[in-house]
């Protein structure tokens, strides 16, 4: 059966759940607000994500994990501080003749890059123990077939939002892309001509005093005031509305359920689960925490795992096959199957890579767990001015988008409980 095969006048109906989940957008907004990480504002929006599932599941259940919301954006002021001071102490080195301040300075920038790498692009746990403690949650509702359960979707959004990045805020892809391009040239440079200087240091003492050591000096304490700029990267006391990011892929993943409940389909052996996440903008320990403490349990029948994210921007809707900043490779059956359902629903969408960040699917895909995860996405990847800014709100869904996330996935659904991933 094809999704437009499924009720009748399926434009109009599709175009009902589509506004239910635009209204459901703007109620949480409204009456809950901004919800980081591991705060009550996102345990309340879990809370009546759990309560409307209840109308679509046949079981519902929330569940809770403890996060550090300050450690995965913490890379960035300790970044600053490390960077800073190794330049400063180059300087020092040369300037006072003192060759052993270079393996301070080296050391600095090695630990540096390594928070950054392990944090920031393997999503890894590193920084956290330093940090405080809170407790997050999720929420998730399962649909079971009207048979036996021989295959399983699970349909995921994030229910967390971030805190303001500034510079896309003041200038968008023009001003954080240099921000970020030149702190990292920063740190690359300055591990470059630490290096150069130990070295040199062992093989010509006078290396210290020459007029190499004092370029790459006040090279350094150049790349500081970048350093200094980039300390202004996030706003922690601005929380964004984060409508689209990414309350769009909760409520479709819901009406996706809701739209089965009302419309009376019961599929035969597939069963069906809305996942709403809580802490993705942290590193996806939401979506992390579901892969690992349910991977077991989901392994008896064949399992995919669709993230939806940010359903916003119709011309740049993209399955994204390469995930977390192009490291991870989420499963290319999985990918297949929305890219063939997109193609049901009338729509050609492109493969591509997240180029910066990551998707819930790429926290399934590394867990292991025999999950096989895509992701879907619609938002322009610039990154567009409302992503992590104060724009992102519920005055600024648009309608279209949301519809065709929606009938992307309903096909896809259809798509997969006839045909299972072999297509």
């Amino acid at each position: 059966m094809k999704a437009n095969e499924s009720v009748n006048n399926y434009e109009s109906t599709r175009r009902m759940y589509a506004n239910y989940a635009a209204r459901s957008i703007k109620k949480v907004c409204k009456e809950i607000g901004p919800r980081f990480a591991g705060s009550e504002e996102e345990k309340k929006s879990i809370e009546y994500m759990a309560e409307d599932l209840k109308s679509c599941c046949d079981e519902v259940k929330t569940e809770s994990y403890p996060v550090h919301p300050k450690a995965f954006m913490g890379w960035i002021p300790f970044s600053v501080v490390a960077m800073t001071v190794a330049s400063v102490v180059f300087f020092l080195a040369q300037f006072f003749v003192i060759a052993p301040l270079f393996y301070v300075s080296l050391g600095l920038t090695i630990i540096c890059l390594f928070f950054i790498i392990t944090e920031f692009l393997f999503y890894k746990e590193t920084l956290d123990p330093f940090l405080p403690k809170k407790t997050s949650h999720n929420a998730y509702g399962i649909r079971k077939p009207s048979g036996e359960v021989k295959r399983r979707i699970i349909f995921c959004g994030h229910a967390d939002s971030a805190m303001e990045w500034r510079f896309t805020y003041w200038g968008g892809p023009k001003l954080v892309i240099p921000v970020i391009g030149g702190s990292l040239v920063g740190i690359v440079v300055s591990l470059v001509f630490n290096i150069i200087a130990v070295v040199m240091s062992f093989v010509n003492p006078d290396f210290i005093t020459s007029t190499a050591t004092d370029v790459f000096s006040y090279i350094l304490l150049g790349f500081v005031v970048i350093f200094l700029v980039a300390s202004l990267f996030y706003d922690k006391n601005r929380i964004v509305e984060g409508a689209n990011d990414n309350l769009t892929g909760c409520f479709t993943s819901i009406a996706i359920l809701k739209y089965l409940q009302d419309n009376h389909i019961s599929l035969e052996n597939t069963e069906v689960v809305a996942l709403c996440a809580g802490s993705e903008e942290i590193g996806l320990r939401g979506s992390k925490y579901f892969a690992e403490a349910h991977g077991k349990e989901f392994s008896d029948v064949e399992t995919v795992f669709v993230a939806l994210d940010t359903l916003r921007d119709f011309d740049f809707m993209a399955i994204y096959n390469k995930d977390m900043t192009g490291l991870v490779t989420n499963d290319p059956d999985a990918c297949k199957l929305v890219k063939e359902g997109a193609k049901l629903a009338g729509y050609d969408v492109p493969y591509k890579t997240v180029s910066l960040g990551a998707t819930d699917a790429a926290a399934v895909t590394k867990t292991k767990n025999g999950m096989k995860a895509a992701a879907f996405a619609a938002m322009d990847p610039a990154p567009a001015r409302y992503y992590h800014t104060r724009l992102d709100t519920h005055e600024n869904l648009d309608l279209k988008t949301i519809e065709a996330g929606l009938d992307i996935c309903l096909n896809t659904l259809f798509l997969y409980d006839e045909k299972g991933l072999d297509l």
